[in-house]
Formats: structure tokens, sequence, C-alpha cells
């Protein structure tokens, strides 16, 4: 069996030639329940290093202002994850954008290449079923992940085809101004979302006369120089959240924890979940792992500042029977792993530093051990970066915005800082003083400043902050 592995396929369209440069067909996404929204489809070279080679055609949906009279033009969403559908969002979540930014938009994204509807990644689904558990106790176990993630990288390649080794975000570079030229806009209007960043980032180096207005929103930092300067990092701002939920927790009388120590309870979990007794409550019967319960219940909560809904789960977990005691399984990666390794060079000589590296993080987030990021190192192993790190350098790029929650569990604020000060004059930093991943339209402080900037290239003044709105 293959599994495709885009996290979200594109909705259908009807059967359109691809376009060629230049020129977008629209027709109506196929899609009755969520009408309104058009799509086309892009060709773009495999590689843009050799432009008459072999292409790819990408998946691109717009939905038009609602205000003709007052319409701006185009802004381009560039969709996070790595692996998160553009059109799915354009399709089905366009009210992640404000009224005043629909008004006055007409709101274009796409699927990254590799991702959905563009030649999405696809690979044995048996040999990822069998991934290697990222736990590793020995050299021998991390001889085998390096054997198992070359064999994974020989099967997915020849499964997808020749896209598979130009997935990094510097190709995708060349397909966003491709679809600037392609919507008619001379100079480009973009909002990119956590993973997004990366992409409008390296935009405004590459480009930054063709842009007219960028907002960054969550913001990846790649100038990260080393492994355990990025995992040491990713720790911190997780740690970050979860101190805020206890914070919350021990204030809040509607806290299902209230009164007790969460900390306390939380470290039950965790001991239940490493014995296998610790019952997943989305699937009865069957056990849950602990990193499972810290990144598909902690992290996912902590994406939506749900502080309440996660201590409604713990409460409930803290009071189920324990199961008999049983192995336990590790959910799957996120399917656009291969992106993440193209664009991010994590080495870890052996299984020493691996094992010095998870002491490391669990010295930084004592609460949250088993975090994701972790896991993505241990799929990277061996693969080779078509993108590594590097430090920003976007001379002669207008104002860009840089928006970020002073606490986000995934991209943290000193990423945010960071990234603004390597735009020099250009990086202007807007600060939500709240928590989650995504700030944007939190609350009217943030989308006034947003708004403005988009629509009028009003830009906020240095050291803005807005204040945190109540979940």
């Amino acid at each position: 069996m293959a599994v495709t592995t885009g996290l979200a396929a594109a909705p259908a369209v009807h059967a359109l030639p691809s376009a060629a440069a230049g020129a977008l067909r629209w027709a109506p996404c196929d899609d009755p329940a969520k009408p309104g929204a058009e799509c086309a489809v892009l060709s773009v070279p495999v590689d843009w290093a050799r432009p008459a080679g072999p292409r790819l055609d990408l998946a691109v949906a717009r939905r038009k202002a609602t205000d003709p009279g007052a319409r701006i033009g185009s802004m381009v969403f560039g969709p996070g994850g790595p692996g998160d559908s553009g059109v799915e969002m354009v399709v089905g979540r366009i009210s992640r954008f404000s009224p005043e930014v629909r008004r006055r938009f007409d709101i274009v994204s796409f699927d990254p290449r590799g991702v959905g509807g563009s030649n999405p990644v696809t690979c044995s689904g048996g040999l990822l079923a069998g991934r290697p558990s990222p736990e590793l106790g020995s050299q021998a176990d991390f001889d085998a992940t390096m054997a198992y993630n070359a064999r994974l990288r020989a099967d997915c390649r020849a499964r997808t085809g020749p896209v598979f080794d130009h997935l990094d975000s510097a190709q995708t570079v060349r397909d966003l101004d491709a679809l600037r030229a392609a919507i008619g806009e001379r100079k480009l209007t973009f909002h990119g979302s956590s993973y997004g960043t990366l992409l409008g980032a390296q935009y405004a180096e590459t480009y930054p006369r063709r842009m007219r207005a960028m907002v960054l929103e969550s913001v990846m930092d790649h100038s990260v120089p080393t492994t355990r300067d990025f995992l040491r990092s990713e720790a911190a701002t997780a740690e970050d959240s979860f101190q805020e939920f206890v914070k919350w927790c021990d204030g809040a009388a509607n806290c299902a924890l209230h009164g007790r120590d969460v900390r306390a309870v939380w470290q039950g979990l965790l001991d239940r979940a490493g014995r296998g007794e610790l019952e997943d409550p989305a699937k009865p019967g069957m056990s849950l792992s602990p990193s499972d319960l810290v990144n598909r219940h902690a992290f996912r909560k902590f994406y939506d500042a749900d502080y309440a809904g996660l201590a409604t789960v713990i409460a409930g977990m803290d009071a189920s029977s324990p199961l008999p005691a049983s192995p336990t399984s590790t959910a799957p990666l996120p399917p656009a792993t291969p992106v993440f390794c193209s664009d991010w060079h994590l080495p870890v000589r052996d299984y020493q530093e691996y094992a010095s590296l998870v002491a490391m993080m669990r010295r930084t987030a004592p609460d949250l051990p088993y975090l994701l990021p972790i896991h993505m190192v241990a799929a990277c192993l061996g693969a080779p970066t078509a993108n590594p790190q590097h430090r920003l350098d976007a001379h002669g790029a207008p104002p860009i915005l840089v928006s970020n929650a002073r606490h986000d569990p995934a991209t943290g604020y000193p990423w945010a800082v960071s990234v603004a000060r390597q735009l020099g004059r250009s990086g202007v930093l807007l600060t939500y003083e709240g928590q989650g991943h995504g700030s944007v339209t939190s609350g009217p402080c943030m989308e006034n400043a947003v708004d403005g900037y988009l629509t009028g290239l009003a830009v906020p003044p240095r050291g803005t902050t807005c204040p945190a709105v109540p979940s």
C-alpha cells in the first residue's frame, strides 16, 4: 500500500490544462458545500536550476475580494506545517483572515510542492508503519534508524518522482514568484504563517524589490546554527507554554484541575503512559504513549491556548481506570518530513550525541519529554539538506511586519526578535502579549495593526505591543 503524505489533499478541481507562465485558468473548486472559491493549476519546473526540464503542477485557489470597488489586489498566503494545504485554507477556512483583508484583497494560496494537490510525496504505508521509535537506547538503535531512513527515502523518491529531491523552500520561493506573475501582481503582498514565514523571509532575500507588503506570523528563525541550539529553543518555548497553562489553572476557578498540583497530576499521566497503562481517549481500549500524550494532547491544545480544554482532558485521563500494561506505539511523523529535512541541516554524529541532546531537552522542558522536534531530528538522520540555515540578508526590502505571541509553543518569541533584527531597517516587530500559535487576528489591537499595514502600508511604531485577549 502506498500512502500519499500531503497533510491535506487539495479540493478537487475540474479538469484544467496546466497554466503557461503568466496565465491561470480559474474554474469553481469542486466543493458545493463551500462555494465561492476558484481553483487553477500553475505549471512550474521541478528544478528551477533546469527550467527546461521536467515540470509539475501546483494546485492554486483564490477567493475574490468581497468589495470589488475597494479591491487593492491579491494577497498570497503562505501555508505552514510543513505540509499544510493553502488550497484547503482558501476553500474551507477563509474566516482565518480578517473581514477587512477579505474585503480589500483576493485571497490566493497554493499547495506547496510535495503537498496536497501539488505532486504530493507518496511512500509505502508498510514502511511508514514500521518507523522505529525515536526514543533511541543504543548505538544499534541509532544505526537502525539511519538504515531505515535511507530505505524510506529511496521508497518515497521512487513513488513520488523527481520532485522528491527538490522540495526545499528555496525552490518554493521561485514557485511563489511564478504565482505572483501569474496572478498579475507587479509586487507581492504576502502573509506567511509558521513554516510559511521561512518561505516569506527567503522570498524577501531573493526578490526584495518585488514586494509590496509582507506579514510573517509565528516566525521560524532559519538562522539557528546547530542541532543543539534548535532543540534547546524548541524545548524552551514548549515548556514556557506548559508553565503558562499551570499559571492559568492556579488562578482560574473554571480549570478542571483548579486547587490541585497540576504538575504532579501530569507527571502521573506520563508515568502511566510509560507503563502502557494510560488509555487513549480517542481510541478506547488502546494505550497512549508518552510521546502522544505530550504532542497530540498538550502541544495541540497549546497551539490554540485552549487551557480549559487541556485541563478537562487531563482530569478525565487522571480519573480513568488503568489499562493492563501493554506496549505503546508512537503516531507517525507529520507527513511533510522530507520538506523539513530539505530545509534544516541538523546532524547528529552518533548515539552518544543523540542521548546528550535528549538529556538537554529534558532539562530544558522537564514537563514535556519526547517533544516532536527530537522526532524530526531522528527522521532526518542521514538526509541531504538542499537549503541549510543561514542569516537573512534582505537588503532593499520594504518594511516587513513580524508578528508573534509572547508565549507561542512552537515558534518562540526569541525567534521573532531574532528575525526582526536580521531584517534590519526592514523588520518591524509586532508583539501579542498572549498565548498560542498565531496572532494576527488575536483581538482588535492586533487585527487593526495588521489590517492597516496590509491595506494602507501603515507601519506600526517600533515596539508596538497588543494586550492578551482572554480565551
